[in-house]
């Protein structure tokens, strides 16, 4: 649950912006077309709602016979709207509600976590994709009580960059917040264009390789590192050293595998995907002490719609 820190929200929104070739413009001043006032109709939507859901099979608590076994679900709702500034820089703004449910053997740890947070964002977007950004995102992250020391504000910036013209581009970025560990964290990576159908994301936290079939079907061998940190309220397990009142916890996913998504329907984009859950973490780092699972199977099914 918690964004190599970096969903505190560290850069999740990074990798769906780093695939920009117009970006380069930005970045070189050599087109003076950007400043033009009238293009008739903005390429970029301005209405985007997702919605994502990831469920992990069972598995058990690794080196704690104690803590049982668990299983976890996520479910994410968002929704933002693009306010066009000028030329193709835009102020983002818009909600998202984020909730970790974990099943299994009652050993004291949340049962779940959520969160309820704005977003506050400048980009410079092509092609519906942004090629850099800066992004706050204050809300409440927390168990079961919102309470004024669940307040958090995870930040996020980051830019893309040609490194070789149409081929290859580079990506950097940072990502904190007031309740992750460390409060700071590099991101980044780089874009190989390989073919017009074929590329390399070796952008973290979530790299892939891509295959484009056409213009409806796409395949990625996708990982994801999602990082969030959460205030709890008791955690009481068997194990006498974790035993804690409204401590902060940095949940960590790592998960690997195959992703599906069409796009062959006006304005929506589905996507499914299958693989392994590698990496279940529950990081009570202000205390010293973690407890993660074995890893497991999970499946996942993914939605965005944009107008």
């Amino acid at each position: 649950m918690y964004h190599v820190q970096l969903r505190c929200n560290l850069l999740s929104s990074l990798i769906s912006g780093i695939f920009v070739l117009g970006a380069a413009s930005l970045f070189a001043g050599t087109e003076p077309e950007v400043q033009q006032a009238a293009q008739p109709a903005d390429e970029n939507s301005h209405d985007l709602f997702s919605y994502d859901g990831v469920y992990t099979f069972r598995s058990d608590f690794k080196n704690e016979p104690r803590l049982g076994e668990g299983d976890s679900l996520y479910n994410d709702f968002s929704y933002d709207h693009r306010f066009l500034i000028t030329g193709k820089w835009y102020f983002r703004t818009g909600f998202e509600y984020e909730r970790y449910d974990f099943g299994g053997t009652d050993n004291g740890l949340p049962d779940h976590l959520q969160a309820i947070y704005g977003h506050l964002a400048i980009e410079y977007v092509v092609k519906d994709h942004a090629g850099a950004s800066l992004e706050i995102d204050p809300g409440v992250y927390f168990q079961n009580r919102i309470t004024s020391d669940a307040f958090d504000i995870p930040w996020k910036i980051f830019v893309s960059f040609p490194l070789k013209k149409d081929k290859i581009f580079g990506v950097i970025g940072l990502g904190g917040a007031l309740y992750q560990d460390p409060i700071v964290a590099p991101g980044g990576g780089l874009i190989w264009l390989f073919t017009d159908s074929l590329r390399l994301e070796g952008v973290f936290p979530k790299p892939a390789l891509v295959y484009n079939l056409n213009d409806d079907w796409e395949f990625r061998i996708a990982a994801n590192l999602a990082y969030e940190s959460f205030r709890t309220d008791d955690v009481f397990t068997p194990l006498h050293k974790l035993r804690e009142h409204n401590a902060v916890v940095q949940y960590h996913e790592t998960r690997a595998g195959l992703q599906v998504s069409y796009s062959g329907i006006k304005h929506l984009k589905i996507t499914a995907a299958a693989g392994y859950t590698i990496v279940r973490d529950f990081d009570f780092f202000r205390v010293g002490l973690s407890e993660r699972t074995d890893p497991a199977p999970y499946v996942q099914l993914s939605a965005d719609l944009r107008f």
